[in-house]
């Protein structure tokens, strides 16, 4: 039987999503694993035993990996075969970008030159810029790095200062300092954003351009082996043929190249989640502690299975994102479409950041416990793993302005949400599926909140707890509804269903955690908002009343769950 679901995409569409059209990671083909596997053997041969000479910043040996990269066709995934791309979608994009996760700082310079180095000419670029630009990115002969943040301009992107002036022979004049740029001492080209008469413009400025310079290299808490220092422009004229996008429009440009950065720094954060887990798991199954391995102790147990299931989430929600990404891109007719299209998406880019960036510091916070004082010291890769993750609840933009992206997005339509959730629930024929249920009342709830909203004299703009909050509960649906529509579709694909299997632990916990999230949530915005005091009672009541799946033994369940992964030594899925 086919349970529909709507999901946060939709929800502004007002479309259904089955099981059937969902992209998991059981559904990558043998062209998919052979370029993950290319990608891990890169990784191993090339990238692991170079490691101190990133960190000592040895440049030459970051470009001959990028050549080595290029030439592999890595770099190459998501550039248009007639620039000298594979031409291939975001969903193996996101496999290369997770395997790459787990090459410690290099996975930063990758994604960085894949991502946003290269992106804005695929989308943006003119048919001229694509091709004097992408076959030198595609190969790794030129490596690229994107120039948005300044000193003064973090969170807030567009308060720039750094300008571009137009000469009278039609070139621009480029004055100003990026900071904190990615690749900064070994790109060859910045995709860099500047403040003109119309607006912010988008700029390619060559490094060998007179006036461009970079400044030292940052002494950062983790990632050191990348490359991060400020690009200095001074008086740097660029051609008129290097504006990238429209003039006046490069807050197109940026905004929508950070909502797929977003989604590619996920996916690289699972793969590094992916790499925590194991380790983890291989060292409780060699430790010995009062005469017993770590992998014995309950406490222990828990912490596997915990890391598990929150990876398992974390990709089942980030897959189907790229799917839904890959067929948007699919159905345009022009390029004129590419920045409403990625606009569309941004709630899911920014939910599926944040999520990876969370669940991945929880996992490499849980690797150095389950390590004890062995996790604390440099010899053990866990240690890096710690301070390395740290950056991604900062970069591509902080969870703080991602959380409200989502908020805001969702209030713009508010009414249109209020008038449309409660159906979900009502028309299904599937209320009697314990995770279905689970999803259901969780979406009553957020139409719970959105109707509060609704009737608040609060300027929710300035109330920033409130948007969190309500980001929050969309993040958890989103997690909750792929990983169910995933279940779903491998339950429909299996010759037999009869016994429980590690999908369908890992989903029931994901949405009986979930739900429980998402009610306390609802019940802080409800208890908090000034409302009408009886329009509030009211609606604590309803959840009082709600009639919720009775709540299981995840202790037993997560148990299971770990028992399997120590068996394999694994995230095994």
């Amino acid at each position: 039987m086919e349970k529909q679901l709507v999901h946060v995409q939709n929800l502004f569409s007002l479309e259904k999503e089955t099981h059937a059209n969902l992209f998991t990671p059981e559904d990558f083909t043998e062209e998919d694993h052979l370029i993950a596997k290319t990608t891990e053997s890169f990784i191993k041969q090339d990238v692991i035993p170079h490691l101190s000479q990133f960190e000592q910043h040895n440049y030459a040996t970051t470009s001959e990996l990028f050549k080595k990269a290029g030439d592999l066709g890595l770099l190459s995934i998501e550039v248009p075969e007639s620039y000298g791309g594979l031409s291939l979608n975001k969903k193996t994009a996101g496999l290369v970008a997770e395997k790459m996760g787990q090459s410690g700082s290099f996975s930063v310079s990758f994604n960085i030159h894949v991502g946003v180095g290269t992106l804005p000419y695929v989308y943006f670029g003119t048919a001229e810029q694509k091709e004097k630009y992408l076959p030198k990115l595609a190969s790794g002969q030129w490596i690229g790095a994107y120039a948005l943040t300044e000193p003064s301009a973090g969170s807030d992107a567009l308060s720039l200062k750094t300008t571009a002036n137009l000469q009278n022979d039609g070139t621009w004049l480029l004055n100003g300092e990026k900071q904190w740029i990615t690749n900064a001492k070994v790109a060859d080209v910045f995709v860099v954003f500047a403040k003109t008469v119309d607006g912010v413009t988008a700029f390619i400025v060559e490094k060998s351009l007179q006036g461009v310079s970079t400044g030292p290299e940052e002494k950062k808490m983790g990632i050191k082996g990348s490359s991060t220092a400020t690009l200095i422009l001074d008086n740097v004229s660029v051609p008129s043929e290097n504006m990238l996008g429209v003039r006046g429009k490069g807050h197109q440009v940026a905004l929508n190249i950070l909502n797929m950065a977003r989604l590619k720094l996920a996916f690289a954060n699972i793969g590094t989640a992916k790499q925590a887990t194991q380790l983890s798991i291989q060292y409780v199954n060699e430790r010995k502690q009062f005469n017993k391995h770590l992998s014995n102790f309950t406490m222990i147990q828990e912490k596997i299975a915990n890391m598990v299931i929150s990876i398992y989430g974390a990709e089942s929600a980030a897959y189907r994102t790229a799917h839904c990404i890959d067929e948007a891109l699919e159905s345009i007719e022009s390029d004129q479409e590419i920045p409403a299209l990625l606009a569309n998406f941004a709630i899911e880019c920014a939910l599926n950041k944040i999520n990876s960036s969370e669940i991945l510091d929880e996992i490499v916070d849980e690797a150095v416990q389950i390590h004890g004082g062995n996790g604390f010291m440099q010899e053990y890769p866990v240690e890096s793993l710690y301070r390395d993750a740290r950056i991604s609840r900062i970069f591509e933009g902080t969870n703080e302005i991602n959380r409200l992206t989502i908020a805001k997005l969702i209030l713009k339509k508010q009414q249109e949400l209020i008038s449309t959730v409660p159906l979900v629930g009502s028309e299904s024929p599937s209320s009697s599926n314990r995770n279905f249920r689970y999803i259901v009342l969780s979406l009553e709830l957020l139409h719970d909140v959105l109707k509060a909203f609704s009737e608040t004299t609060l300027n929710l703009e300035r109330e920033q707890e409130y948007l969190r909050l309500l980001a929050d509960m969309t993040k958890d649906i989103y997690v909750m509804e792929s990983s169910y529509l995933r279940l779903e579709k491998y339950i429909n694909n299996k010759e037999s269903n009869k016994e429980e299997t590690i999908h369908q632990l890992v989903t029931g916990i994901i949405c009986e955690e979930g739900y429980r999230k998402i009610e306390t949530a609802a019940i802080t915005i409800l208890t908090s908002l000034e409302i009408d005091e009886q329009l509030q009672v009211v609606m604590l009541q309803q959840i009082k009343k709600l009639s919720v799946p009775l709540y299981s033994n995840l202790f037993i369940k997560k148990r299971k769950i770990a028992e399997v992964m120590i068996k394999h030594g694994r995230y095994f899925i």
